[in-house]
């Protein structure tokens, strides 16, 4: 499910949006799929706001100068847990960028965002990263291994970043009832395309998984 198919994409779009990773699926679309949504006239923008969490970051195009109206968009709040911040940056060539910044606001970005930045951006953030993106790995395998255990819990596709999403019936109810026992999920059908029995699951530290998915079981039992 949730698998990218450029032929799904009509041939007059003159703008293409794709995440990849993609929120709230989690699912890493692979690099040639990307490249054949690329065509002259059209702009494509991949938001790699959670690539950083794919160690090496093998499908990413934010090095990519070759192909005709791409645009890339980075985040630098989600490893580093700064989304108030609101600080990330636009990849893409001279041309596509002008209109944009010709829009833009004389402050678009605050001194502290300004400062994190920077800090996140340092040889010692980025080698932090990498290492984070590694135990990611560990600890998403750990937790889609658990929820595979829970009857009527669906895991979807196969996760490439920080959280997952699952499908189960009466997911308002689990979700209330998480929130309750201290647990927060995301709903899911929030996001354009999902009903009502989605909910999106952030991984954590195998330690609290475990204890959130004893919590979910006896939730859903």
């Amino acid at each position: 499910p949730f698998v990218l198919d450029p032929a799904d994409v009509p041939d007059d779009a003159d703008l293409v949006v794709v995440g990849n990773p993609t929120n709230p699926t989690s699912v890493l679309h692979p690099l040639r799929t990307l490249e054949r949504l690329a065509r002259p006239g059209r702009v494509l923008l991949v938001d790699e706001a959670f690539a950083d969490t794919v160690p090496g970051e093998p499908e990413s195009l934010a090095h990519r100068r070759d192909l005709p109206g791409l645009l890339v968009l980075r985040s630098l709040t989600k490893t580093w847990g700064l989304a108030g911040l609101r600080i990330g940056y636009l990849l893409g060539a001279p041309e596509l960028l002008a209109p944009l910044r010709a829009v833009a606001p004389l402050w678009p970005v605050s001194t502290p965002a300004l400062a994190a930045a920077i800090a996140c951006s340092s040889d010692v953030a980025r080698r932090a990263a990498d290492e984070i993106a590694v135990h990611l790995v560990e600890e998403r395998a750990h937790l889609v291994g658990a929820l595979r255990t829970l009857p009527g819990v669906t895991v979807a596709g196969e996760p490439s970043s920080s959280f997952v999403l699952v499908r189960l019936t009466g997911a308002a109810r689990v979700r209330e009832q998480l929130r309750l026992r201290g647990w927060a999920v995301r709903r899911g059908d929030t996001f354009p395309g999902l009903g009502p029995d989605w909910l999106r699951v952030a991984v954590r530290d195998t330690a609290t998984t475990d204890a959130f998915v004893d919590q979910l079981r006896e939730v859903l039992t």
